[in-house]
């Protein structure tokens, strides 16, 4: 795996372990209120993730872009659908997502290479 999406992901997993075990229900809620979220509904969960992308890249969140590229390259997106999707992001938010964009555009050739 990329160092770039392993270190993500260990880090991810670490903190979301730690917040969790302070149990805290308001913050138990919104993780679960994620996790529903994003299961497949009257939209598909491919759909839901790529929507995900978008909003996280407007509000330039870049954990959240790498959460939902890597689970959208799980559900199948293809690098032309992130790409057109990240297209409608950087059209809504504005050239200030644009080093968003360039970080997404690194951590999906990850995604492909580890497939390789």
């Amino acid at each position: 795996m990329s160092d770039i999406i392993h270190e993500f992901n260990d880090y991810r997993s670490k903190m979301n372990e730690k917040l969790l075990a302070d149990n805290n229900k308001i913050v138990k809620r919104i993780f679960n209120l994620d996790t529903n979220a994003y299961a497949p509904g009257a939209l598909d969960v491919k759909t839901k993730e790529l929507l995900g992308l978008v909003a996280s890249a407007v509000l330039r969140c870049d954990d959240c872009v790498k959460y939902h590229l890597e689970t959208s390259h799980k559900e199948g997106v293809t690098k032309e659908e992130m790409m057109e999707a990240m297209g409608i992001a950087t059209l809504v938010g504005g050239t200030i997502v644009i080093p968003h964009l360039r970080r997404a555009y690194e951590f999906w050739e990850a995604l492909e290479e580890q497939e390789n």
